[in-house]
């Protein structure tokens, strides 16, 4: 894709997830939506529940209101990924708080074996913070009643994806007729490149990170400059720019923690040592 023409001569499409939790791997897409915006409209759209792999909690449906019976008889995403993929073929891909999108999306393209998109990626919060001034904070609610958007249902992902489209495109505008994508992704700052967030790689905390993350396994592992082993079940692995993290019940403090990767060093899972994880609006 030629990023150095003028925005309007591409076609952009932009999605957005709604998840049974917050952490990718050890949580599930349950919604996915997208629209497909080409010279001036909307052109196609695309929408899915999915079902995950365990129940949600209360928590989790009162922030979306997608519940447990809704999904019961949807189609897990191995169904549907391939046509997820197909979707965002040959367009400038949008999404708001990008990494979190693109980290669960990540994971499922790479477990059905199938390519990371090539497309590039604008990120509607990171641009929105550089362009759009006056607001309280840069949410995608926020945005949306700022701007007067017509947003839909909050937090369901079809009626979200419009409405990151609307301000990636009034980003754009602000931008100017003659920018192009690559103006918005140096505007943007931080590398938004899919096998960033690969989680099936060489690199074995990665790997042993996702493995207990799938199975509610212990990890013992040494963190920092720590000398006595530690153990943690991992909620969920997240690839960040701001740096990668792994997100855990610590079996020390008996909390939940955050546990940067690069600072995880002889990681190995517990054999046999499935776990339940305490109740938590996480």
């Amino acid at each position: 894709m030629e990023i150095n023409r003028p925005w309007k001569e591409q076609s952009f499409v932009a999605f957005d997830t709604e998840t049974s939790g917050a952490w990718p791997v050890g949580c599930d897409i349950v919604e996915f939506g997208a629209v497909k915006w080409s010279q001036g409209r909307e052109v196609e759209h695309l929408q899915f529940l999915i079902k995950p792999r365990k129940k949600m909690t209360d928590f989790i449906i009162g922030i979306h209101g997608i519940t447990n019976e809704m999904v019961e008889h949807a189609p897990p995403i191995s169904a549907v990924i391939a046509q997820i993929a197909e979707f965002f073929k040959g367009s400038v891909l949008m999404a708001h708080h990008a990494p979190f999108d693109m980290g669960f999306v990540a994971i499922d393209l790479e477990a059905n074996r199938l390519p990371f998109p090539t497309e590039p990626v604008l990120c509607t919060s990171l641009l929105a913070r550089k362009l759009i001034h006056g607001t309280e904070n840069h949410k995608l609610q926020t945005l949306v009643k700022h701007l007067k958007i017509d947003g839909g249902a909050a937090h369901r992902a079809l009626d979200d994806a419009r409405s990151c489209l609307h301000v990636g495109l009034h980003c754009l505008e602000k931008l100017g007729a003659e920018a192009t994508i690559e103006n918005a992704m140096k505007m943007q700052e931080k590398p938004l490149r899919w096998p960033d967030y690969s989680v099936l790689g060489s690199n074995p905390t990665l790997r042993a990170v996702h493995e207990a993350s799938t199975t509610g396994s212990r990890l013992e592992f040494l963190y920092d400059k720590g000398t006595a082993p530690r153990q943690a079940v991992p909620m969920g692995l997240v690839r960040n720019p701001d740096g990668d993290f792994m997100q855990a019940f610590c079996l020390k403090d008996h909390s939940t923690k955050r546990f940067y990767l690069n600072k995880i060093r002889d990681a190995v899972i517990i054999p046999g040592a499935d776990f339940e994880l305490p109740s938590s609006g996480d």
